[in-house]
């Protein structure tokens, strides 16, 4: 697996839609942010497109994202913000060039499509906020983005939950939003697992298909070989007029059950006020304990 370089003062960061539309207005505080660190903000033809939800037509997100990948003055590129529409141009793009000389992509939810298919690549990528999240996220998540960027030693710890696996597993991180990676399976972007650290959010889903999605990931074999599962934000479940009788966090200890590996809730990640930067592909470490949790990326 390829790191890509972490970055230094006067890098060039390049803002894209992969999805939907974001504003030149709207990119003002990530931009801000960037040159407050010292970074050069390139923005890609598609900032400031308006393609109804989309920001430009897919052969427009193609042409940008493409250029953004074959351009050596850029050494990170941001996505702008989720919603859809990756998924629609992820087999268009080239990433011959970009396997040769990688660099970071960044992004979390819709970007879980770029995050699998380019860890399948053997290329290690960014999970975390995206461009359009700077002005309302938490300050431990643009701390984080700067601190994974700059290359400094990241380490988390976070309480314990009820609903933990106690366990330790060292293996490559994987996952994303969880919805997107059962949309891609059977796909050559689906997600391999075995031998791996699996994490996964998600937001604004029915409880029952919670559960058809994890039934779904353990009948691919997901599962079977996995070495830990990490839990992210499973933020604003709904559930029936009939309640569904589980919650989120009950369903994926039920479908992991017979399984023995490590598993945490409410690790910091997706669509929570705090969204810390995880690397994906990247070697971590993962202690759960009763105390508490450490994730130590190695």
């Amino acid at each position: 697996m390829k790191t890509p370089p972490y970055l230094s003062k006067g890098d060039t960061v390049a803002l894209v839609c992969t999805a939907r539309k974001f504003s030149l207005a709207e990119a003002q505080p990530a931009i801000q942010l960037l040159e407050q660190w010292g970074l050069k903000v390139k923005l890609g033809a598609t900032i400031g497109l308006d393609n109804f939800q989309l920001g430009g037509s897919d052969q427009e997100r193609i042409a940008d994202f493409q250029n953004q990948l074959d351009d050596p003055q850029v050494q990170a590129i941001w996505c702008a913000r989720g919603g859809y529409g990756t998924v629609r141009i992820i087999d268009q793009l080239c990433f011959e060039r970009f396997c040769q000389a990688p660099k970071w992509i960044i992004g979390f939810s819709d970007v879980t499509v770029l995050h699998s298919h380019i860890n399948n690549l053997e290329v290690e990528t960014l999970h975390a906020i995206m461009a359009f999240s700077v002005p309302n996220t938490a300050p431990q998540s643009i701390a984080s983005l700067k601190h994974v960027l700059f290359g400094q030693p990241t380490s988390y710890r976070i309480p314990t939950d009820a609903h933990n696996r106690i366990g330790s597993a060292t293996g490559e991180l994987v996952g994303g939003n969880l919805s997107i990676l059962y949309s891609l399976a059977g796909s050559k972007s689906a997600i391999d697992t075995a031998g791996k650290i699996l994490f996964i959010e998600d937001l604004d889903e029915y409880l029952y298909h919670i559960d058809r999605m994890m039934v779904n990931v353990d009948r691919n074999g997901w599962l079977k070989n996995l070495k830990g599962l990490v839990v992210g934000g499973m933020t604003d479940m709904k559930d029936n007029a009939i309640p569904f009788g589980w919650g989120a966090k009950e369903i994926i200890v039920e479908i992991s059950k017979k399984y023995d590996f490590p598993i945490c809730f409410e690790f910091p990640a997706g669509h929570v006020q705090e969204n810390v930067a995880l690397m994906l592909g990247h070697q971590v470490r993962l202690n759960v304990e009763e105390t508490g949790v450490t994730l130590d990326f190695l």
